[in-house]
């Protein structure tokens, strides 16, 4: 007799594979019409069935072409429009982000998470997905003066990994060093070493991308990792926004960045060891950033709206019209 796992595995086969219809099934399995119904959508919630709708029009529109042309990512392009307010753009962005991590992830994973409140919006839409043997990592440190526990990061890896049934690996370090002494020193520690090794490993990362002037405001700017004069310093050297902590100008430089050699996250060719990486953007007041992270070939998965894209390419044929 079969257990109701098997009962599930039978129905949804025959259901999403061969195509029979649920009475047929409710003969096959000698069972009621509304017991198939059942086991159908008890394998949609425990995770053993995905449905996704692969977004063709928007993925195949001119301006996701444009996209994967100038910087050869794959573009998940969510249709908005100009008159949605930012919270629903964001919205619309953040369900689409979450599908594509979903259907990414796999078995003996480790997925590489940066907080933000892109990522904190992303996780009420993660369906249940049970994966095994997979560990979620934290990619870049989250403590700083005014949260030392660091509730925000610790929802999210939470959330992530309630929904994969995953291991937690987090990085207990700050945000920002106070001095790149300290972190050199911290990056020598074993506890640390550790945590770094994992994430040279990484098979998937997401995360957002911040920005300094973003109408919908980056944690990493606004909520005290770093302080007047800081943010002054990143302004007067054109820092435009980051990735994983790690500042970026508009041109995707970098390395010149003083507040960087403090950083703890992830540095642009640290990212690129990575196969998949999901980056997801839904304000336009981000494309600055946005372009930046595109330059530093940070994403291989740019998931974002049409408006944000359209702004992207708009910067870049302004900066063409200015060099003739």
């Amino acid at each position: 007799m079969h257990n109701r796992y098997d009962d599930m595995y039978e129905a949804a086969t025959r259901y999403y594979v061969q195509g029979e219809t649920m009475e047929l099934i409710a003969r096959t399995l000698r069972m009621s019409r509304s017991s198939v119904s059942r086991l159908l959508a008890d394998a949609r919630s425990s995770g053993m069935v995905r449905i996704s709708i692969d977004a063709r029009q928007g993925s195949a529109s001119p301006i996701a072409r444009a996209l994967t042309t100038m910087f050869n990512v794959r573009v998940h392009l969510a249709q908005v429009g100009d008159a949605l307010p930012a919270t629903a753009r964001l919205e619309r962005v953040s369900r689409l982000a979450a599908a594509v991590l979903r259907d990414t992830v796999a078995d003996n994973s480790l997925i590489g998470v940066a907080w933000g409140a892109t990522l904190s919006n992303i996780m009420p839409f993660l369906d249940h997905r049970p994966l095994i043997e997979s560990t979620v990592v934290q990619m870049n440190g989250g403590t700083n003066i005014g949260d030392t526990s660091a509730r925000h990061v610790a929802g999210i890896l939470q959330e992530m990994a309630k929904a994969f049934e995953a291991q937690i690996v987090q990085f207990p370090v700050p945000a920002f060093f106070d001095y790149a002494a300290t972190k050199q020193a911290m990056w020598r520690e074993r506890s640390v070493r550790f945590v770094r090794n994992l994430q040279s490993e990484l098979d998937v990362a997401i995360f957002g991308i911040g920005a300094i002037n973003g109408r919908i405001p980056s944690h990493v700017y606004t909520a005290g990792f770093l302080d007047e004069s800081e943010l002054r310093a990143l302004k007067a050297q054109r820092v435009v926004g980051d990735v994983c902590t790690v500042l970026l100008r508009q041109d995707g430089s970098w390395e010149d960045i003083e507040l960087n050699e403090r950083a703890s996250g992830l540095t642009p060719p640290e990212l690129q060891r990575i196969r998949c990486r999901i980056g997801v953007v839904g304000d336009p007041s981000r494309a600055s950033a946005l372009l930046g992270a595109l330059r530093a070939n940070t994403i291989t998965d740019l998931v974002c709206d049409d408006v944000t894209a359209r702004r992207v390419a708009e910067l870049v044929e302004a900066e063409a019209t200015r060099r003739f």
